[in-house]
């Protein structure tokens, strides 16, 4: 592609006045927009996968999270630039990996999870989907298109940040709607060395369905505009620079995540020793058990490790391996279960020494770790982790998601949330509903409800297929539920419990609720 067409959408006077301080000055400028957003302020009060209230102020935030997983990107996109690019036909791409736009994308991917992490996107789906009747539900990762191409706001742009096509492509992790157009099994299978789906696409009932996507309806003409400046691209294929920025998150969930639970103290060594000994020691008995068998007997030590070979030998046949499997587990107990958690977090000097050490480490190693993928593999991005680096993130994964959300107090905690989140969709929409009261409805939520039904008046026009019924009427209560949705999930948590009890009649927080609503 060429330079021109990965800007797309800049203002040639606001590039005159910074070209000679930057090379790329068109990415600077994205950059900067996402960064002075107010969507990417509201992260530092958004949950990552515990809060910051309940546990310590240094557990990571969505903001913490972001600016990590912006440092990992970087430092990914800077050694693709100078050792991968043109070693293979997907990497000899025009323009290049470049790192600012890397940058870019890995400082916007979060700006859509609402409040209380990925609790909240799976109650405000069920919402969306099932009372307000939006076919395309809620997904995180399709709110931060939203956000970047609609909701938020610049100087100079209509609508959105304005930001280029090489942006916003690489912001995509999962680029196509739910209506998946132009991707079927036989054109993947037809385009691609192996039959494996994508991921975030799975089979149902005999046809395609999208778990995860990256843009709405509402947004599909803007992402299909982005994605025309890489016209190499296949319908369900990554850009260069999108696959450094989703490489460079699923390392720093990985190694994040469990450094927080280890600094509160809630990742218990016995249990995590329990079931890496189990299944180093029982691994040839675990795997004669059969599928059922092993969901059955969740208490046996080793069980839930085998669980996670199966499914990734499953899906990922293109990379997983059963002794790199065992490899990851030997050296994950050794560094991690053995080593980290054998001493319990103090808040001591020498304690966030062995915690930075661990942490360095393995980002250090992950890395280094990055490698062209295999051509026409459709489960990864244009680059990958090694085998190896690959088997040990899942196994870092599994640790956190195993033994911590999977907890009793956490899931409490977790259904009580999801009430919040349920109080505030149902009142903000019968308050929408009440021809009385209406006018005092916050007035950023009748803007997001009129810029939604604006849209939903341009699909009827444009792509009615993707709407049940295009009546007035119908339209109308599209574009309150979606409003609904955008200002719920604008939240922060914060807000979203403050506001919730102050829908209840009970607040001591008023004045405070009044000036950010």
């Amino acid at each position: 592609m060429t330079d021109d067409a990965r800007v797309h959408r800049r203002e040639p006077e606001v590039l005159d006045e910074i070209q000679a301080a930057d090379d790329n000055p068109e990415y600077r400028i994205d950059l900067e927009r996402v960064r002075f957003s107010p969507y990417f302020s509201r992260l530092s009060a958004v949950t990552q996968v515990i809060s910051q209230a309940g546990a310590s102020p240094l557990i990571h935030n969505r903001l913490t999270h972001s600016l990590k997983v912006t440092a990992v990107a970087r430092a990914i996109a800077v050694a693709v630039e100078k050792s991968l690019v043109g070693t293979t036909p997907a990497l000899s791409q025009p323009g290049g990996c470049d790192a600012v736009v890397v940058q870019a994308a890995a400082s916007a991917h979060d700006l859509g999870h609402p409040p209380f992490g990925h609790l909240g996107e799976n109650v405000l789906n069920k919402i969306a989907r099932g009372p307000l009747g939006l076919a395309d539900g809620f997904e995180g990762n399709a709110q931060t298109y939203r956000i970047i191409a609609a909701l938020d706001v610049c100087d100079g742009a209509a609508l959105g940040l304005n930001l280029t096509a090489a942006v916003r492509t690489a912001v995509a992790k999962y680029p196509w709607t739910p209506e998946l157009d132009g991707i079927s099994r036989a054109t993947i299978v037809a385009e691609s060395a192996a039959s494996a789906l994508p991921r975030g696409i799975k089979p149902s009932g005999g046809e395609l369905v999208a778990r995860k996507y990256s843009a709405y309806y509402l947004e599909h003409d803007d992402l299909a505009e982005a994605r025309m400046s890489a016209p190499t691209l296949r319908p369900y294929e990554q850009s260069l620079e999108c696959s450094v920025m989703d490489i460079a998150d699923d390392i720093a969930y990985s190694i994040h995540d469990v450094d927080d639970f280890y600094r509160a103290g809630i990742l218990s060594q016995v249990a995590v020793a329990r079931e890496f000994r189990g299944w180093t020691e029982n691994s040839s008995a675990l795997r004669q058990l059969v599928a059922p068998g092993v969901d059955i007997a969740e208490n046996v030590p080793g069980a839930a490790l085998e669980s996670l070979r199966r499914r990734i030998l499953r899906d990922d046949p293109w990379i997983a391996e059963d002794d790199a499997f065992a490899d990851a587990v030997a050296v994950v107990s050794e560094d991690l279960v053995e080593g980290l958690l054998s001493t319990q977090f103090d808040g001591s000097i020498s304690a966030e020494r062995r915690l930075s050490t661990f942490t360095s480490r393995w980002i250090a190693h992950f890395e280094r770790s990055v490698v062209a993928a295999p051509p026409d593999t459709p489960r990864t991005g244009i680059i990958t982790l090694d085998r190896r680096a690959w088997h040990e993130v899942k196994v870092l994964k599994f640790v956190h998601k195993h033994f911590i959300l999977n907890r009793p107090d956490i899931a409490m905690y977790q259904r009580g949330l999801s009430q919040v989140l349920v109080t505030l969709v149902t009142a903000f929409s019968d308050w929408l509903d009440d021809d009385d009261d209406r006018k005092r409805v916050p007035r950023r939520m009748l803007e997001m409800v009129d810029l939604a039904t604006m849209g939903y008046l341009r699909l009827a026009r444009e792509r009615p297929h993707l709407l049940t019924d295009t009546d007035a009427a119908s339209l109308q209560r599209l574009g309150r539920g979606r409003g609904v949705i955008d200002y719920v999930a604008s939240l922060s948590d914060g807000q979203a419990i403050a506001v919730a009890e102050a829908l209840n009649g009970r607040t001591d927080r008023l004045w405070d609720i009044g000036q950010s609503l």
